[in-house]
């Protein structure tokens, strides 16, 4: 050896990152109305062995009679719980023996009914789902134990800061009038009356084929589908049924421009929701800017809001702000819970923050919530039950289902100005604040702030 040291291989470039191909949400193999006027839409997913099946079925909570409240949601409950051909044990047990997952809920605008069934089960899947929606037995038994666990729920909700905020929320934002000011559920004096005899009257006036639509996703490959549908869901017929209209859009309560605290003394955190109303995704300068303006508000780690507060003051693990479209009308929220003792300064800040007078924003801001937005959204949809639960959101909204396309399309070529003009029609002067925490530690603090009247509330 002559001393020399070893020489060693210079590092390979690195690879530059190339931008992103292009991408379509995909469009469906089948699109068909059956003669009980039910739409079948299906998608063929190759390699995705675990079929998703939807049933989405318009609903408007505003339909539930007012004394029954809850109604619908007791009733999704109760769609498994036995049919006129199988008690719910045996129900229950042809679930688990063909490896089926069923479920069913409500939310403001529909009643959604799913499963998810290996390949080789589909046709026993189909069978027991049209079963469950168009002969649901009921069992008086079934309906005291789901509308005692539901009361125990409501309770334990209570219970829970953002569960009582929420509520609190609604009830604030939303004119008495309104359903949507009350809880999805129900209230305790509502479901507490439900009876199976309104359960079935609602059953038999509100779901029903006719204006229905079924979406079927996964690795159908040469599956006769057409003709499993007709035999099962093809032959569900539904007398009574009334098809629900198009809602319209909550009306605001006339003093939502307020701060009610409801009062946990000795709580060591507050959680805080700043509200106000939002666009669905019919907004008529296109749903494309605000996802972003969420995104870039408080939609990550890295946004706004977080900066402040987390970041530099300390006062939070996180707070998020973002939009949420119902079927028709929409919201604008900021969520999230900081110590107690920050409470009044955390709510001057997001005050400041989201000021619609101060809020610009930048190209380097949008640029990063376009990519993310946009750039996740081929990952998002690559599984079976996100393309059917895609396909059904938009079924519900009353879109095309082009619409991810062409709504992620147009992301990508919003700007700054486009948004900042677009947040700055949006946003009030004032909000709707609801704060669970402890009032004798900032509710003086919050009427020097000057951000609309103050009202503390039990919990």
């Amino acid at each position: 050896m002559n001393g020399s040291k070893p020489t060693t291989a210079a590092a390979p470039p690195r690879p530059g990152v190339a931008p992103p191909g292009p991408w379509a949400f995909p469009g469906p193999d089948s699109d068909v109305v059956l003669d009980n006027g039910l739409r079948v839409i299906t998608y063929d997913v190759p390699g995705q062995y675990v079929i998703t099946a939807t049933v989405l079925i318009p609903m408007a909570l505003s339909d539930e009679p007012r004394e029954f409240e809850g109604v619908a949601s007791l009733m999704a409950s109760l769609l498994d719980e036995g049919t006129a051909q199988h008690t719910s044990e045996e129900f229950a047990a042809l679930l688990e023996r063909h490896g089926i997952a069923f479920s069913a809920g409500v939310n403001d605008g529909a009643l959604l009914v799913d499963i998810d069934v290996p390949l080789r089960n589909l046709s026993v899947a189909l069978e027991l789902l049209a079963e469950a929606l168009a002969a649901p037995d009921f069992p008086e038994d079934e309906v005291r134990r789901l509308r005692a666990a539901r009361l125990a729920e409501i309770e334990q909700e209570r219970a829970s800061a953002p569960h009582r905020a929420a509520r609190e929320m609604i009830a604030t934002l939303w004119a008495p009038y309104e359903r949507a000011s009350r809880p999805t559920a129900g209230t305790p004096s509502g479901v507490a009356a439900v009876t199976r005899e309104a359960v079935q009257s609602f059953h038999a006036e509100r779901v029903g084929p006719e204006g229905a639509s079924l979406v079927v996703a996964g690795a159908l490959g040469d599956t006769d589908l057409g003709h499993l549908v007709a035999v099962t869901l093809g032959a569900w017929t539904a007398p009574h049924h009334l098809p629900a209209a198009r809602p319209t859009p909550p009306d605001p309560a006339e003093d939502a421009a307020r701060v009610v605290i409801v009062d946990r003394p000795d709580s060591v955190q507050s959680e805080i929701v700043l509200a106000w109303q939002g666009p669905d995704r019919h907004a008529a300068d296109g749903w494309a800017p605000y996802p972003v303006i969420g995104y870039v508000l408080g939609g990550s780690p890295n946004a706004r809001i977080d900066a402040v507060l987390r970041e530099d003051k300390g006062f939070t693990y996180g707070i998020r702000s973002g939009f949420r479209p119902r079927r028709a009308g929409g919201l604008f929220l900021t969520t999230g819970s900081v110590r107690a003792d920050a409470t009044a300064e955390s709510v001057q800040i997001l005050t400041e923050l989201l000021d619609p007078g101060r809020v610009t924003f930048t190209e380097d801001e949008v640029r990063a919530g376009v990519d993310f937005l946009a750039g996740t959204a081929p990952g998002r949809f690559a599984t079976a039950d996100a393309i059917a639960g895609e396909a059904v959101s938009l079924l519900m909204d009353g879109l095309p289902l082009d619409f991810t396309t062409t709504n992620r399309d147009a992301t990508m070529a919003v700007t700054a100005e486009q948004l900042t003009t677009t947040y700055a029609g949006l946003a009030p002067d004032r909000w709707c604040v609801v704060i669970v925490g402890d009032a004798v530690q900032f509710a003086d603090e919050l009427r020097d702030l000057d951000i609309g009247p103050v009202t503390v509330v039990p919990n």
